[in-house]
């Protein structure tokens, strides 16, 4: 199975696993699914970086892809096509653009979205699958 991170839990893979479940961290180690960072959480990383919303210890947003490549994780570029049909998600579930273009993104690429937000379960109805 393909699974696309939810920014905030490619942060905690990153730099604080104690806070992945039994469950999460199964998935993360099978083997047989092959997980996949999104460049939208890469970006949604830098801005608040830049905004003083998010601080890491030793580290940098430039660096993240290749500590995410280093542990195995595809990053995907996000393509036009995406970005284009996005207006076809309703905004009536939830307002951040950074969750909604990862919904899109795991809804048009068939990916299985490993997050905690309840909030994007609601997104079930329109075809999102989530871990």
């Amino acid at each position: 199975m393909i699974y696309l991170l939810d920014t905030q839990i490619l942060l905690w893979v990153l730099f604080d696993s104690k806070r992945l479940t039994q469950g999460e961290l199964k998935i993360l180690n099978d083997e047989s699914n092959e997980i996949v960072c999104s460049s939208i959480s890469i970006f949604e990383i830098s801005l608040k970086y830049s905004i003083g919303k998010l601080q890491f210890f030793r580290t940098t947003p430039d660096k993240i892809p290749e500590a995410l490549v280093k542990a195995g994780y595809k990053i995907k570029e996000v393509g036009v096509d995406v970005y284009s049909t996005f207006y076809r998600l309703p905004v009536d579930i939830h307002k951040d653009p950074f969750d909604r273009l990862l919904v899109w993104e795991a809804i048009q690429s068939n990916y299985t979205l490993l997050t905690r937000d309840q909030e994007i379960e609601r997104y079930e109805k329109y075809g999102l699958k989530v871990g």
